[in-house]
C-alpha cells in the first residue's frame, strides 16, 4: 500500500485546515447577516406598526395628554420586548453551537436545561424584584399622588397603563389585584403538620380592596382591626367575625394600623400623606359556635384556585356597620406615602415611616414634630417599636434596617443592619433583645441587639416575605409570603408548620401581614392578603412544639 510523503501529508493538512477555516467564516458571516436582517425586519414592522398606530390615535377621541402618555409607554414596553426577543434569539443560537461543538461527544443542551443551571438564580432574583414592583405600583395607585418623591420603578409600565384607564372609567373597572399573576407561585414546600395543629376558624369579609396590615387591641374589648387599599380602616369581633367599626376618614390607601396600648385609640397610615388617630367605642355582639372548617375541605394542598373564585367578584360591605369619618388628631409633616405608624411605649408618642425616605416621631397630644429620622437611601417599608423601652426600627428599599435608640432623651443613638440583598419589607422587636428582619431576597434573618455584625439565625424560603410577626410567648415567627402561604418557624431557624391552605380555605393571593394573638382561646393567629379577606387561625402551640 503506497505511503504519503512527509511533504504531501502536510500539504493536505493545511488544506483542510483552510477549508475548514473557509466554511467557519461563511458561517459567521452569515449568522451575522441574519442577525441584522432581522433587526432591519424588526425594525420596519416596528415603524409600519407605530404608523398605524398614530393613525388609530388620530381618530381616537382620547384628550391629547392622554393619547401622548399612551404612546410614550406603548413605544417604552415595545422596546423593551424587543431587546428581551433579540437576547432570546442569541441565546438559542449559543445553544445551537454548543450542540454543534458537542453533537461528536453525544452530549446536548436544551434551553430547560440552561434554565437549571446559572440562569435560575437570574430568574428567581427577578420574580422577586418584579413582585416587590407590582406590590409599589399598586400602593401608589391606591394612594394620592405626591409632589417631591421618586415616582415608580419605570418598568411597571403595564400598571402604569391600567391606572391611566381605571381612571378614566372607575366604575367599569375592577381592581389589578385580579390580574396580577405573579404572586400565584406555588410553594415547592410540603406541609407536614396535621391540621388539628393547625386551623382556620374565622374569616372576615367586607373589604372592596386588598388589605395591607392587621392589629389586635391590647385593651377591653378585644378586637381585630384591618388597613386596606379601599381607603377604609375596620373593626371586627374575632368571635363572631361581624364588622364593628368602619374608619373613613382617610383619602387614600390605608397601609398601617395600630392600637393605643392603653385607651381605645387606633393609629392608621395612609397613602394620602397623613397619619390618623382616631377614638372607637364598639359593642361585641354575641358569640356564636365556631364551625370546624377543616372538615369541609378533604382536598390536597397546593391546589390552586380557579381565576373565576368569589374574591374575584365585587364583595359587598357591611351594611350596618357604624362609622367614623373624623381623626381626633392629623399628622401631616410627611412628603410622601405613609406606608406604616406605630406607637411608642406608653403611647405618649407616635413613629411613622413614608416614602419620603424619612421617619418622624410625634407627640400625641400636640401634633408637634418631635424628632425627623432622615439616613435611609430609599423609601421606608414599616417601623416598629419595642414593647418595653424606647426603641424604634425602620425598613427600607435600600437594603438595610435602622435601630433608634430613644432611652436618652438628651440624644438617640442610630445603628445601621445590613445582611439582605433585597428590600427589607419589615423589621419587628421581641420581647427580649432581638429583632427579627424578613426581605424580598426570601430570607428572614434573626438579629441580637447586642450583637449586630452578624444574624444567630437565618431562614431562607421560596418567596418573598411580608409583614412577620412574633409570638410574645414562645417566640413563634409568622412568615406571610407573595406566593399565599403562611409559615411558622422558631427563632433558631426551624420550621414548626405550613398554615393549611387548599381551593376553598386559605388565602387566595398574597398575603400581606400576620398578627399574634395569643391570649385569644378562639383565634391566636390572624393574616390577611390581596384577596381582600382576613383569616382567623388556631394554633394548638403545644402540640406544635412537641412535633418540632
Amino acid at each position: 500500500m503506497p505511503v504519503e510523503s512527509g511533504n504531501s501529508a502536510a500539504a493536505r493538512q493545511a488544506k483542510q485546515k483552510r477549508k475548514s477555516h473557509s466554511l467557519s467564516i461563511r458561517r459567521t458571516n452569515s449568522t451575522e447577516q441574519e442577525r441584522s436582517g432581522l433587526q432591519r425586519d424588526m425594525l420596519e414592522g416596528q415603524s409600519s406598526d407605530n404608523l398605524e398606530s398614530f393613525m388609530r390615535m388620530e381618530d381616537s377621541k382620547l384628550p391629547l395628554s392622554l393619547r401622548s402618555n399612551l404612546l410614550d409607554l406603548f413605544s417604552q414596553i415595545e422596546r423593551e420586548f424587543e431587546n428581551l426577543y433579540i437576547e432570546n434569539l442569541e441565546l438559542r443560537r449559543e445553544i445551537e453551537t454548543l450542540n454543534d461543538r458537542l453533537a461528536p461527544d453525544g452530549q446536548t443542551f436544551e434551553g430547560a436545561d440552561l434554565a437549571k443551571g446559572g440562569l435560575k438564580t437570574k430568574a428567581s432574583h427577578s420574580t422577586s424584584q418584579l413582585s416587590q414592583k407590582l406590590k409599589t405600583t399598586y400602593k401608589a395607585s391606591t394612594s394620592k399622588p405626591s409632589q417631591g418623591v421618586d415616582s415608580p420603578s419605570p418598568r411597571d409600565l403595564v400598571i402604569q397603563i391600567w391606572n391611566l384607564f381605571s381612571g378614566l372609567c372607575p366604575k367599569r373597572t375592577k381592581s389589578p389585584v385580579c390580574i396580577i399573576p405573579i404572586f400565584n407561585i406555588v410553594s415547592s414546600f410540603k406541609a407536614t403538620t396535621s391540621r388539628a395543629v393547625c386551623q382556620l376558624v374565622r374569616e372576615y369579609v367586607g373589604h372592596r380592596d386588598g388589605i395591607w396590615d392587621l392589629s389586635v387591641t391590647r385593651t377591653q374589648p378585644v378586637v381585630l382591626g384591618t388597613a386596606s387599599a379601599d381607603h377604609s380602616a375596620m373593626l371586627w369581633s374575632i368571635e363572631t367575625g361581624k364588622c364593628l367599626l368602619k374608619y373613613m376618614g382617610h383619602q387614600g390607601s390605608v397601609n398601617s394600623i395600630k392600637f393605643h396600648p392603653t385607651e381605645q385609640m387606633a393609629l392608621t397610615a395612609s397613602g394620602d400623606q397623613t397619619a390618623h388617630i382616631w377614638r372607637y367605642m364598639v359593642q361585641l355582639p354575641t358569640p356564636q359556635p365556631v364551625a370546624d372548617m377543616s372538615q369541609q375541605t378533604p382536598c390536597e394542598d397546593d391546589v390552586d384556585f380557579s381565576d373565576k373564585d368569589e374574591a374575584d367578584g365585587e364583595v359587598e360591605g357591611p351594611n350596618d356597620c357604624p362609622s367614623v369619618r373624623v381623626a381626633t388628631t392629623t399628622l401631616r409633616s410627611h412628603q410622601g406615602v405613609v406606608i406604616a405608624a406605630d406607637w411608642l411605649v406608653g403611647g405618649k408618642q407616635v413613629v411613622t415611616a413614608s416614602w419620603d425616605r424619612a421617619a418622624n416621631l410625634y407627640d400625641v397630644e400636640t401634633s408637634e414634630l418631635v424628632h425627623s429620622l432622615t439616613g435611609h437611601d430609599q423609601e421606608l417599608t414599616h417601623c416598629c417599636t419595642h414593647p418595653t423601652q424606647r426603641l424604634v426600627v425602620t425598613s427600607s428599599r435600600d437594603t438595610t434596617f435602622r435601630l433608634w435608640d430613644f432611652r436618652d432623651p438628651s440624644i438617640h443613638s442610630v445603628n445601621v443592619f445590613q445582611g439582605h440583598t433585597d428590600t427589607v419589607t419589615s423589621a419587628v422587636f421581641t420581647v427580649g433583645d432581638n429583632v427579627v428582619s424578613g426581605s424580598d431576597d426570601r430570607t428572614v434573618k434573626v438579629w441580637d441587639l447586642k450583637n449586630m455584625r452578624s444574624p444567630i439565625a437565618t431562614i431562607r424560603t421560596d418567596s418573598a416575605v411580608n409583614r412577620i410577626s412574633v409570638s410574645v410567648n414562645q417566640k413563634i415567627i409568622a412568615l406571610p409570603h407573595d406566593n399565599r402561604q403562611v409559615r411558622l418557624f422558631d427563632m433558631s431557624g426551624v420550621r414548626l408548620a405550613r398554615l393549611p391552605r387548599t381551593n376553598r380555605q386559605g388565602h387566595r393571593r398574597m398575603v400581606c401581614c400576620s398578627a399574634w394573638c395569643e391570649d385569644n382561646a378562639s383565634c391566636n393567629l390572624f393574616s390577611c392578603g390581596f384577596d381582600r379577606q382576613a383569616i382567623g387561625w388556631n394554633i394548638n402551640i403545644p402540640a406544635l412544639l412537641q412535633e418540632k
